[in-house]
């Protein structure tokens, strides 16, 4: 008899809220610490004013997406508790107008009115509002906004990605600093891309050559900036 092998699907709609400011913080970090002490050392600037400029962006970065995020993300939480908070209170008042718009939601997905009704009945009888949430406001326990998480996650990496163009300052010759720089924040901008459209499900090689090309140009025109100012000082 031939056996049936157990089928397991694994989606990835769970790392959505983490994900994006996970590798929004990173890469932010990257360039914007990057993109500064290009622009510093193109005006001249000396290694102790790169670490404090380096440094001073860090800190300052990590902190601005940290509250970026949070109230970005707080607000998202707010409207998504509104919204159910009124859908509580509808279903409270109305009941059978709410089952009826349930039912209708269902039509539209391809169901028959009778079976429509019938999903309706057996969704609301075990839980109306997480029904309602779901399919009406598009609500689930994946996709909820969670602004600490969110938060925490973008300060984090944002400090891990901005230390690394900071190390690179300290153990570079500073004849050779820019390039240098831009070179190794260029390898892991696009190793992070790369990952994150990995982990994301979509292609490699276009989340990589997304955020080089981004890049590339933040740290080419700070650079172009740093050198015109220098000079003109």
């Amino acid at each position: 008899m031939r056996r049936t092998r157990a089928h397991h699907e694994h989606h990835r709609t769970d790392r959505v809220g983490w994900l994006r400011a996970a590798v929004l913080g990173a890469n932010d970090g990257i360039v914007s610490t990057a993109s500064l002490i290009v622009g510093v050392a193109a005006a001249n600037g000396q290694r102790p004013g790169l670490l404090i400029a380096g440094v001073a962006g860090l800190v300052a970065g990590a902190m601005s997406m940290a509250a970026g995020e949070y109230v970005s993300v707080s607000s998202q939480a707010d409207a998504e508790a509104a919204d159910l908070q009124r859908e509580k209170q509808e279903l409270k008042e109305m009941p059978e107008a709410e089952h009826k718009e349930l039912e209708q939601i269902y039509v539209k997905r391809g169901l028959k009115p009778g079976l429509a009704k019938e999903v309706a009945d057996q969704l609301m009888a075990n839980n109306a509002l997480e029904a309602h949430a779901r399919d009406e406001l598009g609500i689930t326990k994946e996709n909820k906004a969670r602004p600490l998480q969110a938060a925490a996650a973008s300060a984090a990496t944002f400090a891990v990605g901005a230390a690394l163009p900071l190390i690179t300052v300290a153990i570079t010759p500073l004849d050779l600093l820019i390039p240098v720089v831009c070179g190794v924040s260029l390898v892991c901008l696009v190793s992070l891309g790369g990952l994150a459209a990995k982990a994301g499900g979509a292609s490699i090689w276009k989340g990589a050559a997304r955020v080089a090309f981004w890049s590339a140009l933040a740290m080419g025109l700070t650079a172009g900036i740093g050198k015109l100012i220098g000079t003109a000082i």
